[in-house]
């Protein structure tokens, strides 16, 4: 399946206070921008958080990971049972090795507030068609070439702002905003 078009990677016009190299995410538009110079931002598709799941605040990009394993919550195994099958142990716990078939696809962003894991990333994905939808458990999921392009973008320490779900993105972004 393929994702619906409007949530193709694109430059975008995007007046923001935040500085380039900002990562700011509006999941009630289903959009990450990159911002870059002169108003400008790059735009991905991006699948959120289901209701419930959602997660809004300022963070910092703590660590960036290639093909990285994946370790879900007791949480999410207890929603989710059927996926206990396919875990093993890994270095740090029972999980799923990187791969082709993890849910965190091919890069992923790990988000920290000061010394706290948040335990939310931004992370490709092996189902591309949950783009644009509330799907995840609160992760924000993109394309695996989206999430290796912004991957290769970004630096440890990178600012990310996720804007509460359902804020008007212009008051967010601030005046002017547009994309």
């Amino acid at each position: 399946m393929e994702i619906d078009p409007a949530f193709r990677r694109k430059e975008v016009d995007y007046a923001t206070r935040e500085p380039r190299g900002t990562i700011i995410v509006d999941p009630t538009e289903h959009f990450l921008y990159l911002v870059q110079d002169g108003g400008r931002a790059i735009r991905y598709g991006v699948g959120v958080g289901s209701e419930g799941f959602g997660w809004s605040g300022i963070a910092k990009v703590h660590d960036k990971q290639e093909w990285p394993d994946w370790y879900p919550t007791a949480e999410l195994l207890d929603r989710r049972p059927e996926i206990v099958p396919h875990l093993r142990p890994l270095q740090s716990g029972m999980g799923m090795p990187g791969g082709p078939e993890n849910p965190l696809g091919a890069r992923a962003l790990y988000l920290w507030q000061g010394k706290k894991d948040t335990l939310y990333r931004i992370h490709g994905t092996n189902e591309p068609w949950t783009i644009g939808t509330n799907v995840s458990s609160g992760c924000i999921r993109m394309q695996n070439e989206d999430a290796i392009e912004l991957y290769n973008q970004v630096k440890v320490g990178t600012r990310v702002v996720v804007l509460p779900y359902a804020v008007n993105q212009s008051v967010a972004a601030g005046p002017g905003a547009s994309g």
